[in-house]
């Protein structure tokens, strides 16, 4: 760790060096001129910084303005020293960021006393610091992964679905590109719109617990059958729900969703108008294009 000494006298500055040279692991950086100290601070980050409240040039106060203007140094510690004792003085240098005083003539054991604390509350911020961006990576790591895993497993999903309807496949690549473009033209942000075409695929997942006499069947459904056929819905709501990865509980909005109509005549649970999730109404818009021009 390194102190910044200023002071315009060499005799307090040997002095100040010398009392920072008994600390442990310290070592002092000494300027005579505040005009030099501003120009070495530009490239250089010490660990607390001492200054001497009155100099030629520039004061203590106007160094500490230029130390506080740099967001850098906003949290070096600073002591002004000084023989004014008078209240006002320190008032202002406090309101302009100074974090304590020594009063000359200075007491050997109160200097390094003060240094020891203000260089350990500077050790201690650090390390919160350091801690804070360290888990704020691994919370960005943790996040990135828990996609990577929702994107995997959707995928996944859909191509089990595949395997259980051959014209399937094509259908869900092209309702997924077109329900992006669709949100995209309804003012939804870029990212909400990407996460809506990765999760559109899983929209008729719950059709892999229906009957292949009944998705595979060639004519017109009964009702009995019809019936059975729109669980699908709940079925795919039911696999996907609960999950603590955000694309699958996209992904189960859409699949309960995309089969309700805006007039409430949707199935499964009959929900109207805009009470209708936002995914869902996308989704089914492009499954009906989707279907409409490629038959």
């Amino acid at each position: 760790m390194n102190i910044l000494i200023v002071d315009d006298d060499r005799t307090n500055l040997f002095i100040m060096a010398a009392i920072v040279r008994r600390l442990d692991d310290v070592d002092p950086v000494t300027m005579e001129s505040p005009l030099d100290a501003v120009e070495w601070l530009r490239g250089n980050e010490p660990d607390l910084i001492l200054l001497d409240q009155m100099m030629p040039d520039m004061d203590g106060m106007e160094l500490l303005r230029h130390i506080r203007d740099d967001a850098r140094l906003d949290t070096v510690p600073v002591v002004m020293v000084t023989a004014n004792t008078a209240v006002d003085i320190r008032v202002r240098a406090l309101d302009e960021g100074c974090n304590d005083f020594l009063t000359k003539p200075v007491v050997v054991p109160e200097v390094q006393a003060r240094l020891r604390n203000l260089l350990a509350l500077r050790q201690s911020r650090a390390l919160l610091r350091d801690r804070a961006a360290l888990l704020a990576n691994e919370v960005e790591r943790v996040t990135a992964a828990l996609q990577r895993q929702g994107e995997e497993l959707v995928n996944r999903l859909s191509r089990a679905s595949e395997y259980r309807d051959p014209e399937t496949g094509a259908h869900i690549e092209r309702m997924a590109l077109y329900s992006r473009l669709i949100a995209e033209a309804a003012g939804c942000g870029a990212a909400y719109a990407q996460e809506l075409m990765k999760a559109a695929p899983m929209h008729d997942i719950g059709k892999i617990g229906i009957p292949d006499m009944i998705l595979l069947k060639p004519g017109r459904l009964t009702a009995e059958e019809m019936t059975l056929m729109r669980q699908h819905a709940a079925m795919g709501h039911r696999i996907l729900a609960n999950s603590d990865i955000p694309l699958l509980r996209l992904a189960a909005e859409i699949a309960l969703s995309h089969h309700e109509k805006f007039d409430g005549t949707g199935y499964p649970n009959g929900v109207a108008g805009t009470a209708i999730p936002l995914s869902g109404r996308i989704v089914a818009i492009a499954d009906v294009f989707d279907a409409l021009t490629s038959t």
